[in-house]
């Protein structure tokens, strides 16, 4: 066992501190890295806070990692001192069922084990990411091909852009294909990012005005409005596919009708509370399809990094310090970034 500094939540009404817990050893099939830089999500937000059921305290959030081999177990054949990798969402899964075998992880149906707060169907605890090193299973570690100048900003890829890469490939995005993204956070800044390396004609919905020539300079062929009736009646029955990132519940009638025939609208944004329930007429009249998607499995993740640099896609990011973490927490509340925080690990020591 080896003695780690972290950041922890110790209840639900407590802010991030330091904390000291304990890594176990690499065993044979085991990666132990050194963690560089640590993207923060919602989740860590959510999780950390009580807000989604099930928190083990202490909470150490972080499952957007990056860093750099300090040693590999004797079975380990992919991986070797000082490669530079990464570790998502999961770090663990059963590795029988239907949804293993298929390399989709993420649907497990025994429920993957997260890279914080335990399994996700309870067990024991996982500390994640805001914490000096991490020990991991070697077919849960990912190689990261970027160069050394951007590992801060590839840590959110590990996340936010799996969550948005995935869907797009799933539903096709690409060539010839009409494109929406709802959301310009975290989330949403990837999906416009990678719809547009993949081809797509992509627009983009804010209800912020102040958000619209950034939709541009990320890469959005058009930025629509969302409030304003007029420009969202002027897109009607156009897309094939809109990528729904808003983590707060609103209408989704309003992004129904725009979908063809045969569209899809996937929801990829956790709001705390249910949506209003969307009108079925929308639905059926137009055979048109309402879904959802969960992060990705570790061969697609491989697969959006790949993609990312090659097309040189990083997330845009703040870089901070540990000790701001809480203030960060509560800026991320107002939609204060852009467009995602980033803990530089180094300032933990």
């Amino acid at each position: 066992m080896t003695k780690t500094k972290a950041y922890a939540a110790q209840s639900a009404t407590s802010p991030l501190a330091p904390f000291e817990l304990e890594r176990r050893a690499p065993a044979a099939d085991d990666v132990q890295i050194r963690i560089l830089f640590c993207g923060v999500c919602h989740s860590d937000l959510h999780t950390a806070r009580g807000e989604w059921s099930g928190t083990l305290y202490p909470c150490v959030p972080g499952h957007e990692i990056v860093g750099r081999v300090t040693a590999v177990g004797a079975r380990v054949r992919n991986f070797a001192v000082g490669d530079l990798v990464g570790v998502g969402c999961m770090v663990d899964s059963c590795g029988h069922c239907h949804s293993c075998r298929d390399g989709e992880e993420q649907y497990c149906e025994n429920g993957f084990t997260g890279t914080y707060n335990g399994p996700m169907y309870g067990g024991e605890n996982t500390y994640g990411g805001y914490a000096q090193n991490i020990v991991v299973k070697e077919s849960f570690v990912l190689r990261v091909r970027h160069a050394e100048k951007d590992l801060a900003a590839v840590a959110p890829l590990l996340c936010a852009g799996i969550t948005t890469y995935s869907p797009l490939r799933h539903w096709g995005a690409g060539p010839g294909q009409r494109v929406g993204i709802v959301g310009l956070g975290g989330l949403g800044h990837m999906g416009v990012k990678l719809a547009r390396a993949m081809g797509a004609e992509v627009t983009l919905f804010t209800t912020s005005r102040g958000k619209m020539a950034d939709g541009e300079r990320l890469g959005a062929h058009q930025v629509c409005l969302s409030t304003d009736a007029a420009q969202m009646a002027a897109l009607a029955g156009r897309f094939d596919l809109i990528l729904d990132t808003v983590a707060a519940p609103h209408d989704l009638n309003a992004y129904l009708s725009l979908l063809k025939r045969d569209g899809t609208l996937t929801l990829v944004g956790a709001p705390p509370t249910p949506h209003p329930s969307p009108n079925v007429f929308g639905l059926i009249l137009k055979r048109r399809q309402l879904a959802g998607s969960l992060i990705g499995g570790i061969r697609e993740t491989q697969e959006m990094l790949d993609f990312c640099a090659a097309h040189g896609i990083v997330s845009d990011i703040e870089t901070i310090a540990i000790d701001y973490i809480n203030a960060a927490y509560e800026r991320m509340l107002r939609s204060d970034v852009k467009y995602r925080f980033v803990i530089d690990m180094a300032t933990l020591a």
